[in-house]
């Protein structure tokens, strides 16, 4: 052998050469894209936003990221994980032993970045319309109310429905 390597082949593009080439497929086939992207996967790709982290800091600093509202559990992190490096979003970094224990570090690609900017553009954008929709009703004033409704906060007495019930 001359030590040269063949053609790159992609398990994906490709399709599968080998029984073992099934290993390397992704488990989530489909594309993470701003409009399909979870809780989670928008946590995790911030997380990595400033600098690579393995996955025990991932999950501390998702917990912080979102005041604690998002605590992930290891196997739904590594779920997320490898979803995001199929879809090209994050790659792994660097690989460390410490204590004994295998520690990856991931990181996010130019990819991840634009998907994590467009995903934050699309959450800030929902959250000003939010904004707008309540600052617009507060300037309206309570709703009217319908007529025979009776004074505010008391209703009419129930009428007995159809099966003998009150509605």
């Amino acid at each position: 052998m001359s030590g040269e390597r063949g053609p790159s082949v992609h398990p994906l593009r490709d399709g599968p050469r080998s029984p073992l080439d099934i290993y390397r497929l992704p488990i989530y086939p489909g594309r993470m894209t701003a409009k399909g992207m979870t809780r989670a996967a928008f946590f995790v790709l911030t997380a990595l936003a400033d600098e690579p982290r393995h996955g025990y800091g991932i999950l501390r600093e998702v917990e912080e990221l979102s005041d604690g509202e998002v605590q992930l559990r290891v196997g739904t992190l590594y779920g997320v994980l490898d979803r995001l490096t199929a879809d090209g979003l994050i790659v792994l970094d660097r690989e460390e032993v410490q204590q004994g224990r295998l520690r990856r570090y991931y990181r996010l690609t130019d990819d991840g970045v634009a998907a994590l900017d467009a995903e934050a553009e699309r959450m800030a954008a929902g959250a000003g319309a939010a904004k707008r929709r309540i600052a617009a009703g507060r300037r309206a004033g309570p709703p009217a109310r319908p007529a025979g409704a009776g004074p505010a906060g008391l209703e009419p007495p129930a009428a007995p429905g159809l099966a003998g019930g009150f509605a």
